[in-house]
């Protein structure tokens, strides 16, 4: 049996910051280790925090949120009947993941029509009615917008392929054949295989970055940014929040298509895409001046945002703001996901990504999505729950995964049940992204309660214990801990907008500050399985537990030393 008293010890300083008006340090106790400067006040410009600052934001996976009609696949009009749910819970905004016509090769993520909803999900008319009821709730709204690729049955593809002279060939990127009468150049698709298709009809190669089904479209062509930009203000007229935007640093490719150099990490058994490091097929320079157009046009609505999707070192990562503000609000930040689960690297990386932020930066955190194995299942539903409370107390806007908040797991799909175009053009490499993006588990009932037809996904063995219904009602289940964490966090400007400052801590312990208007409140979380003392030095802790892992221990008193057990964070707030 483990106890307290034979626990590990850890020893952490929780330091004295006195900051005038400006937020600019004037005293502080000697630094132990180097960390980021607080920042607690609305950015540059502003004269107050966003919608979006303050927030937190659920992704849905449309396919698989709520079946209206019972055709196995989700839809808008099953989004709506479950709002309120999601404004029980206390999210701040909904971003929905491709509902566009699509022949669905890649699941919408191969768009035919930028302007319109797929049958499959509904109507214009039901999103319509969606956004109208989203609104109505309090909650945004935002679409995945994929500029990228387009599907190769897009009109604009088709006249594209049509011949060499129609008007929209270079509205993609075609090339001649090389030398030896193959691809131009050496560059892989992210789903296997050369990035390039040979098309007999006109005798040139066109490329796609991901499936032959999705060819890339050509952003350095003035008369594609026009018709993409004419995109987002159909939603934005609508009335849509914002846009999470894919692949984001896909979209301009190097104009003399050099080949890509060899990767000197890469380990045999990965995909083969990571063979080569993609130099000249992704992340140019002047994809910014693409992501500064669109920013301008999306600040011409009120308060809207615009999230990129963005898998880069944090050095790169962060020059996506753009000079002054003129890059996307929230380059996404996937350290959470992609990082081992280790205490020590997960506290480096937190200050690391806060002392990169550029003055006008505003953090943000991603714990789950629908490319990604859950967090359940990378981490443990112990740890799952500490993952959560780091989610939901750092500096920054949070984005929560349909489903996260239930527990759900990672679903055992059989081979001949995949249907991921990356697992199936890949096969015994590609992994499937269909275990995370199984029908959310509403209830015990059939199917989850997610349809009465059988769903397009199998669902998890485990639905009838981990579930909303049951969930709700179970004061010590994922889901009340999530919502537990969501209301203290709306209720609490330190939580929302207040400065971080990192607390030093050892062994498997990560802690930290949260501090704003002369409320404090520290974050210890045991990313461990054995139960650890903490004990702080000058000054000493004295405080009560505003929520904790594993309920029971809200409203205790913390004097002097903290006691985690294993696998237990605990938010605290100081006196």
């Amino acid at each position: 049996m483990r106890t307290l008293d034979d626990s590990p010890r850890t020893r952490i300083r929780i330091p004295t910051v006195i900051m005038d008006e400006t937020h600019q340090t004037l005293q502080a106790d000697p630094p132990e280790q180097a960390r980021p400067e607080p920042v607690a006040t609305p950015l540059p410009g502003q004269t107050r925090h966003l919608w979006w600052q303050r927030g937190v934001i659920y992704q849905i996976y449309p396919r698989s949120f709520m079946d209206s009609d019972n055709d196995g696949v989700g839809d808008l009009a099953g989004i709506e009947q479950r709002l309120d749910y999601l404004q029980w819970l206390g999210v701040d905004a909904i971003w929905i993941s491709p509902i566009y016509p699509s022949p669905m090769a890649d699941f919408g993520y191969d768009v035919s029509n930028y302007t319109d909803v797929h049958p499959l999900f509904g109507t214009l008319a039901e999103f319509d009615r969606l956004l109208e009821a989203t609104h109505a709730r309090g909650m945004r709204l935002l679409l995945d917008f994929v500029p990228n690729h387009s599907s190769d049955l897009h009109p604009w593809f088709l006249e594209s392929r049509s011949s060499r002279e129609n008007p929209r060939r270079d509205w993609y990127l075609w090339s001649d054949a090389a030398a030896d009468g193959g691809p131009p150049n050496n560059w892989r698709s992210v789903f296997g295989g050369s990035a390039w298709e040979w098309d007999e009809l006109t005798g040139q190669y066109y490329y796609h970055a991901f499936l032959k089904e999705q060819p890339d479209l050509n952003w350095r062509n003035p008369e594609v940014q026009e018709a993409m930009l004419d995109v987002l203000r159909f939603w934005l007229d609508r009335g849509v929040d914002g846009f999470r935007v894919d692949v984001l640093w896909h979209m301009v490719k190097d104009a003399r298509l050099r080949d890509n150099p060899p990767n000197p990490d890469y380990v045999p058994g990965q995909p083969p895409y990571e063979e080569l490091l993609a130099s000249f097929s992704t992340d140019q320079p002047e994809v910014h001046d693409i992501v500064a157009r669109m920013r301008e046009l999306v600040d011409g609505y009120e308060e809207r945002l615009l999230i990129g999707e963005i898998y880069l070192p944090i050095a790169r990562l962060v020059s996506y703001y753009g000079e002054d503000g003129s890059g996307v609000h929230l380059p996404f930040n996937f350290q959470l996901i992609t990082l081992p689960w280790d205490a020590r690297a997960i506290a480096a990386a937190v200050s690391e990504y806060e002392g990169s932020l550029p003055l006008h930066g505003w953090p943000n955190w991603v714990l789950g999505n629908h490319d990604q194995p859950r967090v359940a299942s990378r981490v443990g539903r112990e740890q799952a729950r500490v993952a959560a409370m780091l989610l939901l107390t750092l500096r920054g806007t949070p984005t929560i995964y349909y489903g996260d908040e239930l527990g759900m797991h990672d679903v055992a799909i059989p081979p001949e049940g995949i249907r991921d175009p990356q697992a199936l053009n890949m096969p015994g490499v590609g992994r499937s992204r269909d275990p995370a993006r199984t029908p959310m588990q509403w209830s015990a009932h059939a199917n989850t309660g997610f349809s009465d037809a059988e769903s397009w996904l199998p669902v998890s063995m485990d639905y009838p214990r981990f579930n909303v219904e049951r969930e709700r009602d179970d004061p010590h289940s994922m889901l009340s801990l999530y919502r537990s964490l969501l209301m203290l966090r709306s209720r609490e400007p330190a939580l929302q907008v207040g400065d971080y400052t990192p607390v030093p801590a050892d062994g498997a312990v990560i802690c930290y500050l949260r501090e704003h208007a002369g409320a404090r409140f520290l974050i210890a979380l045991n990313l461990g399985h054995a139960p650890t003392i903490v004990e702080p030095a000058h000054p000493p802790v004295t405080g009560t537990v505003a929520c904790a892992t594993y309920r029971g221990r809200e409203g205790t008193r913390v004097e002097g030393r903290i006691l985690l057990g294993g696998d237990e964070g605990l938010v605290i707030q100081l006196d």
